[in-house]
């Protein structure tokens, strides 16, 4: 059992001089938080593509043993509302994301809050996932021909994929989206806002967890009392049980083990998520960084170049 705690995003600028520390280059501000924490997740690629330098450079520029979730493009989910998506889910895993290697991590598909349960549409949608990286090249391959030349088609090796569907209208209340999920192998995001709602089926081998705030979305913090309850969920998912204090939708226990759990602070408005990630990583008796962070600062501040991508896995 591995659980990651990291946070959504990273290119915030109230965090400079708060969490990041005063006179960090801009450009080393995700090298500094890789070392934070183990796990991040890319808000980028949900606003636009990205190419396959960045995911690379992403890549290269991070610890040996981190993992980066990635959120999957809006124009898929919010436009296009998982219709007609072969070509847009080809367009999305061919921009650079494959690049990424071991350390690609789940993919989250965030749905708007709009969005009302249709059992035959999101069938059509989860079809079309593919559950390793070979078949994801496969479908990248289906590209848009405007995409010519800033592509990458070749993963490293075959490895699984995962994917994480996040639902924010009380339509997903269904026993059918639950057999689905399960069905296609896709984990249920446990979202925890004041505005969505908190369902915590286990519906995949891992559970993915999103922190938005749970008085105010995106900028409410996490009391003590608040995180020692989380830290009695996880423990639970991590048995593969659903706490009691959470809503299942579902009376059947999923037929399923739960490997892994990530965890996502996105209450980042008020400077909350790194703080409180941290602090939740040190309940959990998790390693959360990479130290000393003085030395790596330190020399970032000094103009130096030297890489982040130092840690090593561990066995």
């Amino acid at each position: 059992m591995a659980i990651r705690i990291g946070i959504s995003g990273w290119t915030y600028k109230p965090w400079r001089g708060v969490f990041f520390p005063k006179g960090l280059p801009q450009t080393h501000e995700m090298a500094y938080a890789a070392r934070t924490f183990p796990s991040i997740e890319v808000n980028g690629t949900f606003y636009g593509q990205q190419r396959p330098a960045i995911f690379e450079r992403w890549r290269d520029g991070t610890p040996d043993d981190f993992v980066f979730a990635i959120k999957a493009s809006r124009y898929i989910t919010h436009i296009r509302r998982l219709r007609e998506a072969e070509k847009p889910l080809a367009n999305f895993f061919a921009q650079g994301i494959l690049a990424l290697g071991e350390k690609l991590g789940p993919i989250l598909w965030q749905l708007p809050p709009s969005y009302r349960f249709d059992p035959e549409r999101l069938e059509d949608f989860l079809k079309l996932l593919p559950h390793d990286t070979e078949a994801a090249a496969q479908l990248a391959r289906k590209h848009d021909a405007g995409m010519k030349g800033r592509v990458f088609l070749t993963p490293d090796k075959n490895r699984p994929l995962r994917h994480a569907m996040e639902i924010r209208h009380e339509s997903f209340r269904d026993d059918r989206f639950v057999a689905l999920l399960r069905q296609y192998r896709v984990g249920l995001v446990v979202a925890d806002t004041v505005d969505w709602p908190r369902l915590g089926d286990i519906t995949a081998d891992f559970v993915y967890a999103r922190l938005h705030g749970s008085e105010q979305l995106y900028a409410s913090g996490y009391s003590d009392d608040a995180l020692d309850d989380w830290v009695r969920w996880f423990h639970s998912w991590s048995k593969s049980r659903s706490p009691r204090e959470i809503d299942r939708v579902s009376s059947t226990k999923a037929d399923v083990k739960v490997k892994d759990i990530f965890v996502y602070f996105d209450n980042d408005m008020k400077v909350k998520a790194p703080f409180d990630a941290l602090k939740l990583s040190k309940r959990l008796k998790v390693d959360a960084g990479l130290p000393p962070l003085e030395d790596f600062v330190q020399k970032k501040t000094r103009g130096g170049n030297k890489s982040a991508a130092g840690r090593k896995a561990k066995s």
